[in-house]
């Protein structure tokens, strides 16, 4: 009887995923507040990037879902698709909970030597490694209810089946061990895990993604430690011919304007150990509606990052009814010399721009005191892009705004050298004490001359300013789309252009 009743329950697990993706129309598209540039699930509940890999032309997204509600609750692999990672077609749902436990995040990696041996008759087997989370363990006070495990696929990720060994890495006790993300790392023929492991990072090896070694632990005393570390990542990226390391590690709490959040380590990694060159906290975004970010495995020399656009203080209770959450923009990763600090900086993938639809440019625009950008670009589209070069760096502010006053306020304090993002009266805000406020990132940059990107969708905007080296990214909730742009600054402020660039929707 038991074993039926659990059939019986993913039998309607399975019914309500396939309805769910039956959903993806274009009328499932239009609810308030519904993002159009920036993958959404066609309903319920998603979290975390999971699984990115690019195979055969194809970019995959897996990410935490719960096909059962708007809510979190037990974790499945959600799955999408793209050939350009701005459109999206979501299919059936990928990994179900199963007797070790619900599906958390991990990774999903091309064994293209057949190391696992999961591969037959010469198809290129895709593994996914992931959490287990027991969450009977979890409830009886165990510390050893998070293990990895794998599945893997022979049909480019359609289908998928769950290694019989699972886990692969049992838990020695520690009570956060997640989160795996697999790189291969060539000088020594050896798949490289870097975990989550509750403070702190740990690094195992593997010959065959079955057997695994620890080798070595890193960031106890280093970073942001205002909550649990989770969602590491780890990959190489070169700058003037000189190779550099970078440990992504996503915190919560403990970001810098409170929540999630995701700091960077730049250093080096010789198959054993990581070691950084960096002394201070660095941030990927220091907005408040990125986390979880992670990048996508096997594309060559770019490295494309992709997070969570939400924050767990709120993710819960934002005010959308069919679905929760959705993906950043993808951000191509590249590192920058800022006298003599190395930093990550971050910009739009270049296939945003298979989405453009109508480009406005403005050239040599002077805003004296107050410039009204509706009354030249006209009412503004539900999602569009910004860009303004600026001969000189000083105060300003830029609002979009509504008929009902509703605003949203992007701007910069050159007295504290901040960038900002004010979301106090940008529409409804009481569902949530933390979300309601004005949030701070550092200019980092020291040129006298300036830029900024806003990439503005439904409910979203992400700044890219100095050329990506400060990212900051909000979502807000407005009753209408915010369709009116003004700029005001306290004296004249000189731009090299301004450009606005209407999108289509990618639905």
């Amino acid at each position: 009887m038991q074993k039926s009743i659990k059939l019986i329950i993913l039998g309607l697990l399975i019914l309500v995923s396939f309805k769910s993706v039956a959903q993806s129309d274009n009328t499932s598209y239009q609810e308030p507040y519904r993002p159009q540039m920036h993958f959404s699930p066609a309903a319920h509940w998603m979290n975390d990037p999971n699984g990115m890999v690019y195979y055969n032309g194809i970019y995959h997204l897996f990410f935490q879902y719960y096909p059962g509600g708007i809510t979190w609750g037990p974790m499945h692999w959600g799955h999408a698709e793209s050939r350009d990672m701005i459109h999206w077609k979501q299919l059936p749902t990928a990994l179900y909970p199963d007797s070790l436990g619900y599906i958390f995040s991990g990774s999903a990696v091309v064994d293209s030597n057949n190391t696992s041996g999961f591969g037959k008759n010469g198809r290129i087997p895709l593994v996914a490694i992931f959490t287990n989370h027991d969450p009977k363990g979890e409830r009886e006070g165990k510390n050893d209810f998070q293990n990895e495990s794998l599945a893997y696929s022979l049909d480019n990720g359609n289908t998928w089946t769950k290694y019989s060994g699972n886990p692969v890495l049992k838990n020695p006790g520690i009570r956060d061990f997640r989160d795996p993300k697999v790189m291969w790392y060539a000088a020594e023929h050896k798949w490289i895990m870097t975990l989550a492991t509750q403070d702190h990072i740990t690094f195992f090896s593997s010959p065959d993604l079955k057997n695994w070694t620890k080798e070595s632990e890193f960031g106890k005393e280093l970073g942001a430690h205002g909550g649990v570390w989770e969602c590491p990542d780890l990959f190489p990226l070169k700058l003037k011919g000189k190779t550099y390391w970078v440990l992504i590690v996503n915190v919560n709490p403990g970001g810098p304007n409170g929540g999630s959040a995701t700091q960077y380590f730049i250093g080096g990694f010789d198959g054993n150990k990581f070691t950084t060159i960096q002394t201070k906290t660095k941030w990927v975004d220091y907005g408040p509606d990125e986390y979880a970010g992670i990048t996508w495995n096997n594309t060559g020399n770019r490295k494309i990052f992709l997070g969570w656009m939400s924050n767990w203080q709120y993710a819960n209770q934002v005010p959308t009814e069919k679905w929760r959450n959705a993906m950043t923009i993808p951000r191509e990763l590249k590192l920058k010399d800022v006298n003599g600090d190395i930093l990550l900086s971050s910009e739009p993938v270049a296939e945003l721009k298979n989405n453009y639809a109508k480009v406005q440019t403005f050239k040599n625009v002077v805003v004296n005191k107050k410039l009204n950008v509706t009354a030249k670009a006209g009412v503004l589209p539900g999602q569009y892009i910004l860009k303004m070069n600026m001969q000189h760096i000083m105060d300003y502010t830029i609002t979009l705004s509504n008929q009902k006053n509703e605003e949203l306020i992007i701007g910069y304090d050159a007295g504290k050298k901040q960038y900002y993002i004010d979301r106090t009266k940008s529409g409804k805000t009481d569902f949530n004490k933390d979300f309601a406020g004005r949030f701070f990132a550092p200019r980092l940059s020291n040129s006298a001359q300036s830029d900024i990107t806003l990439v503005v969708d439904k409910a979203s905007v992400e700044l890219f300013a100095d050329n990506g080296l400060t990212i900051m990214t909000a979502t807000y909730f407005p009753s209408t789309h915010l369709n009116k742009m003004s700029i005001s600054t306290p004296d004249k402020l000189k731009t090299g252009n301004l450009t606005i660039i209407g999108c289509n929707s990618i639905w």
